[in-house]
């Protein structure tokens, strides 16, 4: 005997989130029929604000329910450090540890060579204005500790290194292959209080002469 259809559909709907599977949808599916109609409602309608309301900061792409959010607007914060992040949930992930009280940039994506993705799919001239037009003093870059991130973060070294600013990359703590978002708060602390200093050797972008090693 097959569900209805409605309850059918809903379950397909909702094996399309990530980590759900059949169970765990049908077991939703009949938590929403054993509630009341206001609960559903409520949920429906947070669903439907999530995509009505929620929009990206146009300072520096973390979300925001109104056109700048409020980190951008805080006064109060080092207007010359900006820690720049993949996506707004590791920016999240490291306010909440409150060691950084400086901006943030959310590049919304990484540096992924594999599938055509490479630093002129991020939005970084929005970054470089910003750190020229607010005079930042230092950059940290605070992408995640696996290749695409170690890849991106190079990338960010070399284009951002002409403008004169001090960039620094969160140090020991992260693992290798560690995801911002998902580090505990300690974690992310000793990562911060570690932060070094970014060298690059603009030697290795110079052709090299023919016969030389």
């Amino acid at each position: 005997m097959n569900y209805p259809k409605v309850i059918e559909n809903l379950i397909e709907q909702l094996m399309k989130l990530p980590g759900v599977g059949r169970r765990s949808a049908e077991r939703m599916v009949f938590w929403l029929l054993n509630n009341s109609p206001e609960e559903s409602a409520r949920l429906s309608q947070s669903v439907t604000e999530l995509k009505e309301k929620l929009r990206f900061c146009k300072l520096c792409n973390n979300f925001t329910e109104t056109e700048v959010c409020p980190v951008c607007e805080d006064t109060t914060r080092d207007s010359g450090v900006i820690c720049v992040v993949e996506n707004p949930k590791d920016a999240i992930a490291i306010e909440k540890t409150g060691i950084f009280k400086g901006q943030y940039y959310v590049l919304l994506g990484t540096v992924i060579p594999s599938e055509g993705q490479g630093p002129e799919d991020l939005d970084i001239a929005k970054l470089i204005a910003k750190i020229k037009a607010d005079n930042i003093a230092e950059v940290v870059l605070a992408t995640d500790a696996d290749m695409e991130g170690e890849l991106t973060a190079l990338h960010l070294t070399k284009i951002l290194q002409p403008l004169g600013v001090k960039i620094s990359r969160i140090g020991i703590g992260l693992p290798a292959g560690g995801a911002v978002e998902f580090a505990d708060m300690s974690t992310l602390t000793m990562s911060f209080h570690s932060r070094r200093a970014v060298l690059h050797d603009t030697r290795q972008d110079q052709p090299q002469p023919q016969g030389s090693l």
